[in-house]
């Protein structure tokens, strides 16, 4: 008998647990919830065009049904350290994201208030923010500072997630604000989106040129090609790093790796998995 009434308390907290994360999409650390959290996407755009793939890949992935209701925001400018000229993104964002995004580079003070306010309202909501550092940490330093000197209440450190994908994003991180970033939030550093089958999906193809076999709709096909235009006519000039997979003509849309694994779209393995992921 004892038996017995173990296995139906063990059924019904299954069945519980189930139905309360029935809105949710797992992560290997943690939960999206498409209900109450924030999703914000920070891109440098110094000195690499490989952001500005990104940028129609995640408008790409963005515009799936199964992604419509998710609550995000998009941030350009949010470098580090590093030297070396700016990409100019926003025709391009303007574009893809109309105006979900905020222009760090223009007024970097402006935009951490502006941002801080967003994430404020989530927080206060009950919901968290998972920041993707498509860049590096040091605006997503000064937003935490922020956020707590209004709400100090507020644990940071179980309500702000940043997700890091590459070493060199953290080499080029004020290192003060990077020590800041990882006190004071739940930090995740996964595989690098560089490379296939380490753990992330991989997003960095010199050899993928067919994308239009897969993207259909005609305003996506106006951002991808307004990506690439973009992208080819910065990448390597002035001093700018020279991306050679975009060189060769292929597509480089790495920092989208750290999006796939918020939303638990690790299962993805490649350039060739995302286009027929979201050609299906």
């Amino acid at each position: 008998m004892k038996t017995k009434v173990i296995i139906l308390i063990v059924t019904a907290i299954f069945f519980i647990t189930f139905n309360t994360n029935s809105e949710e999409v797992s992560t290997k650390s943690g939960t999206f919830n498409t209900e109450k959290d924030l999703l914000l996407i920070q891109f440098d755009c110094k000195t690499d065009v490989d952001d500005i793939h990104t940028m129609a890949a995640l408008a790409t992935l963005m515009s799936e049904e199964n992604f419509s209701e998710v609550n995000y925001h998009v941030v350009t400018g949010a470098y580090g350290i590093q030297e070396g000229l700016y990409v100019p993104p926003n025709d391009l964002l303007q574009l893809a994201f109309r105006d979900n995004w905020t222009d760090a580079h223009k007024s970097f003070e402006s935009a951490v208030n502006k941002v801080k306010e967003i994430v404020k309202t989530t927080l206060k909501n009950q919901g968290n923010v998972w920041i993707a550092d498509a860049g590096q940490s040091d605006f997503t330093a000064e937003v935490v500072k922020a956020v707590k000197a209004d709400i100090p209440e507020i644990n940071t450190s179980q309500r702000i997630h940043v997700v890091q994908h590459a070493n060199w994003n953290e080499e080029v991180t004020s290192p003060l604000r990077l020590r800041y970033v990882k006190d004071n939030t739940c930090y995740h550093k996964i595989p690098d989106g560089n490379a296939v089958g380490n753990g992330s999906p991989g997003f960095r193809s010199p050899d993928y040129t067919h994308w239009q076999d897969k993207v259909t709709d005609p305003r996506l096909v106006e951002i991808w090609q307004l990506a690439i235009e973009i992208a080819n006519k910065y990448n390597g000039k002035d001093g700018r790093y020279n991306n050679k997979t975009i060189s060769a003509g292929g597509l480089d849309f790495s920092d989208l790796s750290e999006v796939c694994w918020i939303l638990g779209l690790n299962d993805i393995k490649d350039t060739e998995e995302f286009f027929n992921f979201i050609s299906d």
